[in-house]
C-alpha cells in the first residue's frame, strides 16, 4: 500500500476557492471604529493594495489564480499527502490518518501560500516595500521569501518571545533579503509606548500588527501584509483543501474529520474550507475541529465580539471570537497560536455550528508532536503539534468505539528551526497553562463596552 500521494504540476490549483459565496450566514462588514460604519476600500488603502482589497470583500465563489503566482507555487505546490501508517500502528487504531505536509514550502510551512500572493499583487501595483509581523518566524521567513521573487523590500517585526527563542527564524528572513526586528521596538509610537508600561514585556501579535502598520502608513510606497485573520489570507490558502480532494479521490478514500490548529485562522481554513464546501453543497458531513493553545483559547472563551486585529487599535473593527486586543498570551513556543482573535470567517463558521474547537495543553500537543516524529519521522512545528494531539485523541476515540473513521489533518510547517522548544520539554521546563475566568473577562471589558448599537 502506498504511503504518499502526489499530483502532478499541472495539477496545482488554477482558482482559489472563497467560502463567502457558499456560507448560510454571510459574516459582519468590518467597521471604521470612528465611525461605527462598514469600512469601505477608502478605509483599507493606506494599508492593502486594491486587488487584495477587492478579494477581501468579495463574494464571487472561486477566483482565478495568476500565472506569475501559479508558477512560484509550482516550487513546492502540489505539496504531498501522506497515509501516517506509522502512527496509526503505533496507536493501534482501526482509523485511517492522513495528512497534508506543507513543510516542503521555501519557508517550511503553509504560509508561502499567500505571502506569493500578496507580494505579487503589491507588485502590480508599484508598492516598493512591505511591512509585516511575525510570531513564530514562519509568515515573516514567507514573506520575505515572497518579496525576494518581486524585488520589494521586506520590513518584518518579530514577536520578541519568539525573536529570542528563534533566533535561525531571523536569520533565514535575512538570508531572504528582510530586515527583522524584535517587537516591541523603539521604531513606533506603539512599540515605544508598550515598552514604556512593560520593559520586560514578552510581545504580542497584536502589538507586532500595530508596529507593522504604522510603518506601513508612514510612508505611500510602503504597504502592509497580514499573515492570517483577513478573508483575502484565507482565500489563497485554499490551496490545500483543493489538492487534498484530489488526493484523497487517488486513495478511494474521504475525511470523516478534518483537523488543524488555529492561531488567526489561515491554516485551518486552508485545508478545511473546501471539504466544507461539499458539507455544504453536496451533503458531505464531515467534521472540522480548529485546536488552539489552552493558554490562548479566544474560541472556546473567548466572546463573539466587534474587535481590533491589533493592540494599539489601527485596524477597523472586526467581528470574530476575541479575548480582547490587550490581552497577553502565556510566553509559549506556539508563537504562530499567540493570536487574541479568530479570523472572521472562521468565528462566523464556528458561531453557526458548522465548524468545532477545542484548546489543549502545549505539554499534551509536544507529546504527540514526539509520537509523530517517532512514527513518521518528522519533527513536527509547535504549532501543528497541536493538530497531531487532536488527532491522537481522534483516533483513540475511534479505537474505543471500535469503529473505522478517516481523519486527515494539516502538517502545515516543519520544527526543524524550532529545536529550542523540544529541548525545553525534554528539560522539563515547559509548563501547562490556564486562565481564570475573571482574568478573561477582564481583558474583555474595553471591548465590550465599545461595541456598536
Amino acid at each position: 500500500m502506498e504511503r504518499k500521494i502526489f499530483l502532478n504540476e499541472s495539477d496545482t490549483p488554477t482558482h482559489w476557492y472563497n467560502i463567502v459565496a457558499d456560507m448560510p450566514n454571510k459574516p459582519k462588514p468590518p467597521l471604521n471604529p470612528k465611525t461605527k460604519q462598514p469600512a469601505g476600500p477608502d478605509d483599507l488603502s493606506p494599508i492593502f493594495p486594491m486587488g487584495l482589497i477587492q478579494q477581501e470583500v468579495s463574494a464571487e465563489q472561486y477566483i482565478e489564480i495568476p500565472d506569475e503566482v501559479r508558477d512560484i507555487y509550482r516550487l513546492w505546490r502540489p505539496s504531498p499527502m501522506y497515509r501516517a501508517r506509522g502512527l496509526e500502528k503505533l496507536l493501534d487504531t482501526p482509523a485511517k490518518i492522513y495528512y497534508k505536509y506543507e513543510g516542503v514550502s521555501p519557508s517550511g510551512s503553509h504560509k508561502p501560500n499567500t505571502a506569493v500572493a500578496q507580494a505579487y499583487y503589491n507588485k502590480v501595483e508599484g508598492v516598493k516595500s512591505i511591512t509585516t509581523e511575525t510570531g513564530a518566524g514562519q509568515w515573516g521567513t514567507a514573506l520575505a521569501f515572497a518579496c525576494a521573487q518581486f524585488g520589494i523590500k521586506c520590513e518584518v517585526y518579530m514577536v520578541r518571545i519568539s525573536y529570542d527563542q528563534k533566533p535561525y527564524r531571523k536569520v533565514m528572513m535575512n538570508t531572504f533579503g528582510a530586515e527583522v526586528y524584535p517587537s516591541p521596538s523603539d521604531r513606533t509610537e506603539a512599540g515605544r509606548k508598550i515598552l514604556a508600561e512593560d520593559p520586560e514585556t514578552s510581545g504580542s501579535l497584536g502589538i507586532a500588527i500595530s508596529e507593522a502598520i504604522e510603518r506601513a502608513v508612514m510612508d505611500d510606497q510602503t504597504r502592509y501584509s497580514l499573515g492570517s485573520v483577513l478573508n483575502h489570507v484565507l482565500l489563497h490558502q485554499t490551496v490545500i483543501g483543493e489538492e487534498s480532494i484530489k488526493q484523497l479521490e487517488y486513495a478511494g478514500d474521504y475525511p470523516d474529520v478534518i483537523v488543524a490548529p488555529l492561531g488567526g485562522g489561515s491554516n485551518f481554513a486552508g485545508i478545511s474550507f473546501p471539504f466544507l464546501r461539499e458539507n455544504l453543497l453536496n451533503g458531505k458531513n464531515t467534521r472540522f475541529v480548529a485546536v488552539e493553545p489552552a493558554s490562548c483559547p479566544k474560541l472556546t472563551q473567548g466572546e463573539f465580539l466587534y474587535d481590533f486585529g491589533d493592540s494599539a487599535g489601527y485596524t477597523p473593527l472586526l467581528p470574530m471570537y476575541t479575548l480582547g486586543h490587550n490581552f497577553r498570551p502565556a510566553a509559549i513556543h506556539a508563537g504562530g497560536l499567540r493570536y487574541h482573535g479568530a479570523s472572521v470567517l472562521c468565528s462566523q463558521l464556528l458561531k453557526d455550528g458548522l465548524i468545532e474547537a477545542v484548546a489543549l495543553q502545549q505539554l499534551e500537543c509536544f507529546d504527540a508532536g514526539i509520537k509523530l516524529a517517532k512514527s513518521e519521522g518528522i519533527i513536527a512545528a509547535p504549532e501543528a503539534t497541536h493538530a497531531v494531539a487532536q488527532v491522537i485523541r481522534e483516533a483513540e476515540r475511534a479505537k474505543e468505539e471500535g469503529t473505522s473513521k478517516t481523519i486527515l489533518f494539516n502538517l502545515c510547517g516543519h520544527g526543524f528551526v524550532d529545536m529550542q522548544a523540544y529541548e525545553d520539554y525534554f528539560a522539563g521546563i515547559l509548563d501547562d497553562y490556564s486562565f481564570t475566568e475573571n482574568e478573561l473577562k477582564g481583558s474583555l471589558k474595553e471591548v465590550v463596552d465599545m461595541q456598536p448599537e
